[in-house]
């Protein structure tokens, strides 16, 4: 064998006998700044676990989230993608107007099976009003943003199946055609997944009538620029350097409003936002603190009115809204709260729920069966 090919070869097993070296002795990362999400943990092995297999499944998203040196290799791997003038990554649109898009996929069981979860638990939901917002994505709004050819599922479709098979035993609130009426203005955030909190309020608005309330005018509030520095999940997903950081808003109100916010652990504040996060890369956990398991709200509004809000992260830019028209509001996350929600919902007394997800999260988040736990005894 000749010396040139002996050395490729020694490279090469020196390379992956190295990384998986360096794979075993790194030490776990917990969160992960730049896809601003918690990472997989190792396991823990049991033959219940090993013989069902979900140990080999949540073994192999623990090892692709630890992967030593993972932000590196997918940075190499967009750079070698833009260089070649590819224009989607990590199932991240690079869209006009520097818009970051999230294509969205094809909806399969998981889908079905939300929406059974919701329709099952508000039929035995007995004196509880339920309310089902399913907020789009910019990829429904911003059709026309989106690269020449770019292969994306129909969420409006998706939509319209949840809306039909939800109507008879839940208020489906439809959001989609007020937000695109005002789609030339400041409505999702263009390097990041979320509405803006201007979006929250068009939301908020079409809610309002379902739910009796009269909304207050954008008039009422201040609306404030906080950040003009944000760099959100669709930025780090798609490693592009190409666009421009997004600013943030917030509508404070100008009338009276107080509230107390009280999380899991017993921390309390007398503010809706977080502002420590406008010097983080989370910016956008500015908002209720990001995710946790149960934060409720009690404001200073007296009419006897409580609401819960089970929902994912595009609730934090709309609850802020709610809370001038709720007593209480208890904001509980599935992904984390896995107790009987019904039981919960009783011994508060609330008589309220709010089902707000955005579309492409409904259509496959596996943690919504901690809803069929619900006996409400």
């Amino acid at each position: 064998m000749k010396i040139h090919k002996k050395i490729f070869i020694g490279v090469f097993l020196l390379f992956i006998f190295g990384i998986g070296f360096f794979n075993i002795v790194s030490r776990d990362r917990s969160f992960s700044e730049r896809e601003n999400r918690p990472l997989a943990q190792m396991p823990e092995w049991t033959v219940d676990n090993f013989i069902s297999g979900k140990f080999t499944t949540r073994f192999d998203t623990y090892l692709a989230d630890q992967f030593v040196w993972k932000d590196s290799w997918v940075k190499l791997k967009a750079m070698a993608e833009r260089a070649s003038l590819k224009k989607e990554n990590n199932g991240v649109f690079l869209g006009k107007d520097g818009f970051l898009i999230e294509s969205f996929d094809k909806p399969g069981d998981q889908f079905v099976k939300n929406i059974d979860y919701v329709k099952n638990f508000a039929t035995i939901a007995k004196g509880i009003h339920s309310y089902v917002l399913l907020a789009p994505t910019s990829v429904a709004i911003y059709e026309e943003k989106l690269p020449l050819f770019a292969q994306t599922a129909s969420e409006a479709d998706a939509y319209e199946t949840a809306k039909e098979k939800l109507a008879s035993f839940a208020e489906v609130i439809d959001v989609h055609d007020a937000l695109k009426s005002h789609s030339d203005e400041h409505i999702y955030f263009k390097t990041d997944h979320h509405w803006t909190m201007r979006g929250a309020y068009l939301a908020y608005k079409e809610a309002s009538k379902a739910m009796g309330i009269k909304p207050y005018a954008e008039e009422d509030f201040l609306i404030k620029t906080v950040s003009a520095q944000f760099y959100g999940t669709l930025h780090a997903k798609a490693n592009t350097m190409d666009v421009e950081a997004d600013k943030i808003e917030v509508y404070l109100p100008k009338f009276e409003a107080t509230q107390t916010v009280t999380y899991e652990d017993g921390r309390q504040s007398d503010s809706l936002y977080e502002w420590d996060y406008l010097d983080k890369k989370d910016k956008y956990s500015l908002f209720l603190d990001g995710n946790h398991t149960l934060v409720t709200i009690k404001t200073g509004v007296k009419n006897d009115r409580k609401i819960a809000v089970i929902k994912d992260s595009f609730a934090h830019a709309f609850v802020p809204f709610l809370a001038n028209h709720f007593e209480e509001i208890h904001i509980v996350d599935l992904r984390y709260y896995h107790e009987d929600v019904l039981t919960y919902l009783h011994d508060q007394k609330i008589s309220e729920v709010l089902f707000l997800y955005n579309v492409a999260n409904f259509t496959k988040d596996p943690n919504m069966i901690w809803l069929s736990q619900s006996s409400g005894k």
